[in-house]
């Protein structure tokens, strides 16, 4: 692809995917607005603060707009996430979140792909494996429990937020999980962005013995398989350092990238 269509790209996911709310809501998720900001109070969890843009905020203004969802946050006793993009003006917003005490995580690299391509292709698991779609708690929770041994963290709340999600609308996501001999090795999903063309795919941990042979490669065709289906033309990931080289052998092109930037009360 050209310059200018990776400029087309980033300006389209701009518009159509950056502050996009869900709808209908989960249960018990909250959305405010303060300025240009959405913010985003999940039931039981944190928050994440998102914005398509800044509207030109920059120094006491856009200072004060940080302190404010830092002292809201504060008070909640809940920690928050503020999704920075590599494009994002002003130039120095990340120096003014650390400042306001929002540390850097690692970072990844928006990229996005046509569906076409992939969901022609064959989902191909290697052998043992199998991929199964999902919607009960029980394997809500092993694909945390999965999550868990990936990451040496607690997932409880991947399994409540996708639960909230398939309740809110069964429609809007589709959750894979690769298996062996019962057990869950891998999972992905694809989240359907209704009046966009985007497919928004998310997961793809894959247990530390099962890695390099193929199972994620075949979670994003057998999602991509699953836009297609409905109609959706391009897709968008949220690519980890570990998972960019595959998705660029696949088709997909960098727009940008995204750092999470956290405070933790």
């Amino acid at each position: 692809m050209t310059d200018l269509d990776i400029d087309a790209l980033r300006r389209t996911y701009d518009n159509q995917l950056r502050a996009r709310v869900p709808d209908p809501l989960p249960e018990g998720t909250v959305v405010e607005h303060d300025g240009p900001l959405v913010r985003m109070l999940y039931a039981g969890e944190g928050g994440f603060l998102t914005y398509r843009d800044l509207g030109g905020l920059t120094d006491a203004g856009l200072d004060d707009l940080i302190a404010r969802q830092r002292d809201l946050f504060k008070t909640l006793g809940r920690e928050v996430e503020w999704k920075l993009h590599g494009h994002d003006e002003p130039a120095d917003l990340g120096d003014r979140l650390r400042a306001a005490g929002f540390e850097p995580q690692e970072q990844e690299t928006v990229v996005i792909g046509p569906v076409a391509p992939l969901a022609a292709m064959l989902p191909v698991p290697p052998e043992g494996v199998e991929l199964r779609e999902v919607t009960a708690r029980a394997d809500l929770d092993r694909i945390a429990r999965m999550e868990e041994q990936v990451w040496n963290d607690s997932r409880g709340w991947l399994a409540d937020g996708l639960e909230r999600e398939i309740a809110a609308d069964p429609h809007s996501v589709t959750v894979v999980v690769a298996e062996a001999d019962g057990e869950v090795v891998s999972a992905g999903w694809v989240r359907y962005v209704t009046g966009t063309p985007f497919a928004t795919l998310w997961g793809g941990s894959t247990l530390e013995s099962w890695r390099r042979r193929g199972i994620y490669r075949a979670l994003v065709t057998y999602r991509a398989r699953q836009a297609g289906v409905l109609g959706y033309t391009m897709l968008q990931v949220d690519a980890s350092d570990d998972s960019r080289p595959i998705l660029e052998r696949l088709g997909f092109v960098a727009v940008t990238t995204t750092t999470p930037y956290v405070y933790t009360p």
